[in-house]
Formats: C-alpha cells, structure tokens, sequence
C-alpha cells in the first residue's frame, strides 16, 4: 500500500525538521488496553522514510505486556513506523486475540491493514486475510521457517499477504539499548534501515519473503 505524504496528523507532509516546528504527532495505546502489570515505553521518533515519500515527527506510547520479549516490542514500534501514516494506531493489547497488534483504519473506521508481529499461525493470517483488503507480518523470528510452515497451509489470498523479516542482528543491538524512554531517528531507502540514537547509527535489512500455495 503506498503512503504519501498525507500521513496521520499531516506530519508526513513535509519533513520531520518542519514538523518538529510545529509540535510532534503523539499516539499511545487506549488507556483501557494497560494491564496493572504492564510497563510503559515512550518513543520519540524522527521518521525519515525515502522508500514511501514519508516524513514525520511523533511519539509513540506503548505498552509492554509481561509475556512481550524486548525483540518483539522493538519490531512492534518498527513495524509502526515502516506502516505510518493516516489511520494507524495499535490495538488494545496482546489480550485481543481478535485483532491485529496494529492496524490501519479509513476515516469510517473500516479496516484496509492488518498488521502482525512476529509469527502468527496458519489460522490467524487466513482470519487476517479475509477480514482485511491488505495484510502485513513482520516478524523477528527465522522468517524462512516461518514462510515454510504458513505456505503449507490453506490461507485465503496467500500470494497478496506481505512479509517482511527484520534484521534480527539490528534488534538483538537496539534491545541492549532498550530504555523506558528513548529518542530515535528512522532513515530508510531501498528497504534498508538506518537508526540513529545517542549519536550510534545501527543498521540493518528489511527483507520481503512471498507464501507459495501449497
């Protein structure tokens, strides 16, 4: 799906310089989605995203469930920010089997993506696909096994369904830098990932795998 420069809040119209100039998107979890026992993140994010013609300034706020692995928060808040734009917000929590961790909704509140972190199971992407015009997975488990397990399955539309593997040496280095709070800056250009914070850049590959049938 491309994004243009109309992403969410009208940031993504103009550079991230300019939005910061006139006060950056904030997006978080609904209040009610906070378990007791969760543990809250604040990201604030300079997006620079060549790729889709995206450019923004925001912060996110995101709950981190005790079963969530810093792994899988990570791709979670990188996932949002590769899918930014208008209409994207996170569900209510991993305690929502029926819905998406992030999804992006039309102005009538209808679903146009379904994003899944991870890997999710033959079942949850076929649902996904049938109750979604566009499905995406991004995962930071071994996304050939995954590809491997998910294509010998029956899954509605499997040739459309979009995966991507994030690089997992990239993730292993940002968790050991994984802060309560924490200011970060997001280039990307032909899929690749460059991630700027405390002076340090990482780096690394987004890479896109297809389901075959079965």
């Amino acid at each position: 799906m491309p994004v243009n420069a109309s992403a969410a809040g009208r940031d993504a119209s103009r550079p991230w310089r300019a939005a910061l100039g006139g006060g950056a998107a904030i997006h978080q979890l609904p209040q009610t989605s906070v378990a007791l026992t969760a543990t809250i993140y604040n990201f604030d994010v300079q997006l620079s995203d060549v790729d889709r013609n995206v450019y923004a300034a925001f912060a996110i706020r995101a709950a981190r469930q005790p079963s969530e692995t810093a792994e899988y928060l990570l791709t979670r808040v990188l996932a949002y920010c590769l899918e930014y734009g208008e209409g994207i917000a996170f569900s209510r929590g991993l305690a929502e089997p029926d819905e998406p961790p992030l999804a992006i909704r039309d102005l009538t509140g209808a679903l146009q993506t379904w994003i899944e972190i991870g890997a999710p199971d033959a079942g949850r992407v076929h649902k996904a696909s049938k109750a979604s015009p566009r499905v995406v997975v991004y995962t930071h488990k071994d996304a050939a096994l995954l590809v491997r397990q998910l294509s010998s399955e029956r899954i509605h539309r499997a040739g459309a369904v979009e995966i991507y593997a994030v690089d997992r040496a990239l993730l292993a280095e940002l968790a050991t830098r994984l802060e309560r709070r924490m200011v970060f800056e997001l280039a990307v250009t032909n899929r690749h990932l460059y991630l700027t914070l405390g002076g340090v850049t990482l780096d690394g590959v987004l890479t896109p795998y297809v389901l075959t049938a079965p």
